[in-house]
């Protein structure tokens, strides 16, 4: 019994002892294994560290890398930056100074602006106080026009008296026009001078051309005005005062002309001057040309040697009047007077006065008449109706057939005559031509008388035109009047509106 459970404890011993071997070498398998996994781990952990240290190093060195490239980066960046900041400070200094030289350029500018305006100003202020001075200068140059009248004229005496002593009336007033021409006048009021002479009452008859209105300065003078821009401003004179001035200056031109012509005239020659003031100038209503006369006055030498003219305190319009002049009230507005006498009738080529109605028959053919013939019996018709008349030569008279002149006291009209011996209607052209005529020579009227008859286009411009149209039956009628000339017109065939005893 002992002997078995010996065995069997040996048994169990011996599978007690194997499961411990057992137990024990896989204890130590376990061991092992486990020393070989934190043998492996701890590899693994050197091989992660390791790995790790490469990656860390590897990283850092990356990182280094990054890291100088970012300084370098950096360090560019903040070159360029530095350079930016340079090129910025450089270019504001020079926007700067720039802008600092613009600013002084502009102070400057506007500096030079407020020197030139400042110059400027000064320029117009003396421009101002010179044409005032020039405006006073040529108004006291207007009011001693005539106190400052030339010496020497006596010496032209003997030139026009020889000229006279030759029997040369044209070249007697020739001279005295040449005379008179010569004196010189301040700028503005030189005009022309036109002469005649009358020897059988020993007269001189002048007529000048006056100077317009615009003679006299229509400013009293001139202000500098600080407006913008600044300006010379003119101060206007009052009408009546310029009014008054050229009254006064037509009056003193007129004193000094009549003077000057018993200057340059001898005595012993002339005893008297006929003087007329007249204006060349435009009508405002009708745009035409015209001749007003301003001043009419005949005076003696003797009653004008009464006057002083070289007193400052004489008046030479009551001078006029003191000289029974004929002087317009308001010279200003060209109101005319009516001259003393007509322009120099030199100026035509006067044909001696031929008496033809002794040969006419008792009842003469108008048409049948020389055309000299019928020209002189015009001129006998028109001196039976009271006017003075002259007939002009033939050739080149301008187609003027006689002049007629009624003279009044203080007034003379001239009058242009054409006769027109025809047994056709006169043109329209040839009255139109008169018209001209008398606007040429400054006649105040015109008249065309025929033996025919005038149409409905002369007949309608006459009126308009200062002119007068005979026809042959009114002249018939003014024959027998004035002459006791029955006259016959023997016409080919009747005018229109004619009856037969207006031929017969």
């Amino acid at each position: 019994m002992a002997g078995r459970k010996s065995l069997a404890a040996q048994l169990v011993q011996a599978y007690r002892d194997n499961q411990k071997a057992k137990a024990a070498a896989a204890k130590r398998a376990e061991e092992e294994r486990a020393r070989r996994a934190r043998a492996a781990e701890r590899a693994a952990a050197e091989q992660a560290k390791e790995v790790s240290r490469r990656e860390r190093a590897q990283a850092q060195a990356w990182a280094r890398t990054q890291k100088e490239k970012q300084s370098q980066q950096s360090s560019e960046s903040r070159r360029a930056e530095q350079i930016v900041r340079d090129l910025e400070k450089r270019e504001a200094a020079r926007a700067k100074e720039a802008e600092q030289k613009r600013r002084a350029e502009e102070r400057e500018k506007v500096a030079a602006e407020r020197r030139a305006k400042q110059e400027w100003a000064e320029n117009l202020r003396r421009e101002a106080n010179v044409r005032t001075a020039e405006v006073a200068a040529r108004v006291e140059q207007l009011g001693t026009v005539l106190r400052q009248r030339p010496g020497g004229l006596h010496d032209h005496r003997p030139e026009v008296e020889r000229a006279l002593g030759e029997g040369n009336l044209e070249a007697f007033a020739v001279g005295v026009e040449s005379a008179l021409a010569s004196i010189e006048y301040p700028v503005g009021l030189e005009g022309a001078r036109r002469a005649g002479f009358a020897p059988e009452s020993r007269e001189l008859m002048i007529e000048i051309e006056l100077p317009a209105q615009t003679v006299v300065p229509s400013v009293l003078g001139y202000r500098f005005k600080a407006s913008a821009p600044p300006a010379v401003v003119p101060q206007p004179r009052k009408e009546a005062e310029c009014k008054a001035l050229y009254r006064d200056l037509v009056a003193r031109l007129a004193l000094r002309a009549i003077d000057e012509a018993f200057a340059v005239t001898p005595p012993a020659l002339v005893d008297s001057v006929a003087f007329n003031g007249i204006v060349r100038a435009k009508d405002r209503a009708t745009g035409k040309a015209i001749e007003p006369c301003l001043i009419g006055v005949r005076v003696s030498r003797e009653a004008f040697g009464e006057l002083v003219l070289d007193e400052p305190e004489l008046e030479p319009v009551q001078s006029l009047r003191y000289l029974n002049a004929v002087v317009s009230q308001h010279p200003y507005d060209l109101e005319p007077v009516p001259p003393v006498v007509t322009f120099d009738l030199s100026r035509y080529k006067l044909a001696p006065g031929r008496d033809v109605v002794a040969g006419l028959d008792s009842r003469p053919d108008l048409l049948a008449m020389d055309p000299t013939e019928f020209e002189h019996l015009i001129r006998r018709l028109f001196e039976k109706a009271g006017l003075k008349s002259w007939v002009t030569q033939a050739s080149r008279d301008d187609g003027i057939d006689a002049v007629a002149v009624i003279e009044q006291p203080l007034l003379s009209t001239q009058c242009i005559i054409q006769a027109k011996r025809t047994k056709n209607v006169v043109p329209a052209d040839t009255v139109r031509a008169v018209a001209g005529l008398v606007n040429d020579t400054g006649a105040s009227k015109g008249i065309v008388v025929t033996t025919a008859w005038f149409g409905k286009t002369s007949l309608d411009f006459a009126p308009r035109n200062r002119l007068e149209l005979i026809d042959g039956r009114h002249l018939k009628a003014l024959l027998l009047e004035h002459l006791g000339i029955d006259a016959l017109i023997g016409l080919p065939k009747l005018p229109p509106g004619w009856q037969p005893r207006d031929l017969s």
